[in-house]
């Protein structure tokens, strides 16, 4: 097995290593709405490709505030389930 004579050095490695990086995207604008946006994909802020909408992003808002305001409602129910603890109630021997 073949083993190197010598140690790389740090430089070296560096050198090699120089051309392997992350690109920045390109960013394009949004013909609805102008926001910047990865090229060949629907805009995230109105969900429009091409001139046509193919995501209701009103319809995905409104299942999100819905959800929250569930959860909310849960919350509350359960924390009136609970009974409220007083000194009196817990003073009694059971």
């Amino acid at each position: 097995m073949a083993v190197p004579k010598q140690r790389k050095t740090k430089g070296r490695r560096n050198q090699r290593r120089m051309h392997i990086y992350l690109e920045k995207p390109t960013l394009t604008e949004c013909s609805q709405c102008k926001e910047k946006k990865v090229m060949h994909t629907v805009c995230e802020a109105c969900g429009y490709y091409k001139g046509r909408e193919i995501i209701d992003v009103l319809k995905k808002e409104k299942k999100k505030e819905e959800k929250v305001k569930e959860t909310k409602e849960a919350v509350k129910k359960e924390k009136e389930k609970e009974k409220p603890l007083d000194p009196a109630s817990l003073s009694k021997k059971k």
